[in-house]
This record gives structure tokens, C-alpha cells and sequence, in this order.
């Protein structure tokens, strides 16, 4: 059986805050604003898993209103996940993503991004695309108030 999921994040843009994408650091004068880490892409990956295993959403499991996850590596919510759909007898095939932001340019940001998601989800660097793109400067991302991500991960049982 093949199920595929798709996902979608979005993020504020703002002063003193931290741009973090796969636990990767990005010098920005910008960071995400959010209840754990703001990681709009992993949270992509983690509702596409989500989607793909039939499990809901990232508020059904890491809910922005339970202290608990308060600043949390969104990493460790995507470690959580993957156990739970490991646990269901899944096994992650492909992890397409972007990223869409209008600034900083990530490209020499993507390898370690990259090899962090792979890491965590116990896969290859080979099953994980992480692309980036911009949007010509046109609504709240192209004026840099905000950035998205979209990801859609393909699971096999």
C-alpha cells in the first residue's frame, strides 16, 4: 500500500526572532515567529507524514496552546511523529519540499537542512528534497512579513 500526504505552514516574519529550519540557524535579521521554533518546513513534513498515515494535523498532536511544546525543536515533534508512523508499520519513502521565502536566499543552507531531516527520520539524504524558492516579491512573503513551506511525503506499509 502507498499513501501520500500533503502539507502546508506558514509563519510571521518579525524583529528578534530566530530564522531556524531543520535546527539549522540562518543569519537573518528576521526570524519565525511561532509556539515552538516557528520550523515552517518541518511542520510541512510533519502534517504530509500526518496526511499520508490518515492522522490529522500538527494542532491535533503538538497543540500552540499546551506550554508543553512552548519553544520546542520542531525537530523533536517530527522525531515523535516518525516513531508513531514507524510504529503503524510505515515506511517513509520520498519527502518532496520548498521552502518559499523572499529573503535570505537558503541555497547554501539546504545540504545541512537536508542531512538533518534525514537524520531524524531515519532515511537517506537521497529521499529528502528540500528546494527554495522566492515569490517575486508579491504578498506578505514577498514583502517579508512571512514565509511558507509545502511538502508532500509518499509512505509505503
Amino acid at each position: 500500500m502507498i499513501r501520500t500526504g500533503i502539507g502546508y505552514d506558514m509563519h510571521q516574519l518579525a524583529k528578534n526572532e530566530k530564522l531556524v529550519i531543520a535546527n539549522v540557524e540562518i543569519p537573518f535579521e528576521l526570524g519565525s515567529v511561532g509556539h515552538s521554533d516557528g520550523d515552517t518546513l518541518t511542520h510541512a513534513i510533519i502534517d504530509a507524514m500526518l496526511g499520508a498515515a490518515a492522522l490529522g494535523d500538527l494542532g491535533d498532536y503538538f497543540p500552540s496552546d499546551d506550554d508543553k511544546w512552548k519553544g520546542a525543536s520542531s525537530l523533536d515533534l517530527l522525531k515523535e511523529i516518525t516513531i508513531d508512523i514507524k510504529n503503524m508499520g510505515f515506511s517513509i519513502n520520498n519527502i518532496d519540499s520548498v521552502i518559499i521565502i523572499q529573503k535570505p536566499k537558503l541555497k547554501q543552507y539546504i545540504p545541512p537542512i537536508r542531512k538533518n531531516l534525514a537524520d531524524v527520520l531515519d532515511i537517506s539524504i537521497e529521499q529528502v528534497s528540500v528546494k527554495a524558492t522566492t515569490v517575486d516579491k508579491i504578498g506578505a512573503i514577498g514583502d517579508g512579513k512571512g514565509w511558507g513551506a509545502q511538502a508532500i511525503v509518499t509512505l509505503s506499509k
